[in-house]
């Protein structure tokens, strides 16, 4: 499923990005070679951004 329609940005690559460190949607676009066009995606990218950091916190609890 595409995240970013503007980029050809999938949830795939977000969550790649995030498992190599992304903590801002900006850090997603870099690791992708590109920038926010219309910017819909970026609370979608917070939004993922936001429930993997929930996840890594349960887990180190």
């Amino acid at each position: 499923m595409y995240v970013c329609n503007c980029n050809g940005i999938r949830s795939r690559d977000v969550h790649f990005a995030i498992e190599a460190g992304a903590k801002r949607p900006k850090d997603i676009f870099a690791s992708q070679g590109c920038q926010a066009q219309c910017a819909k995606c970026v609370c979608e990218m917070r939004q993922m951004i936001q429930e993997s950091q929930d996840s890594f916190a349960i887990a180190a609890e």
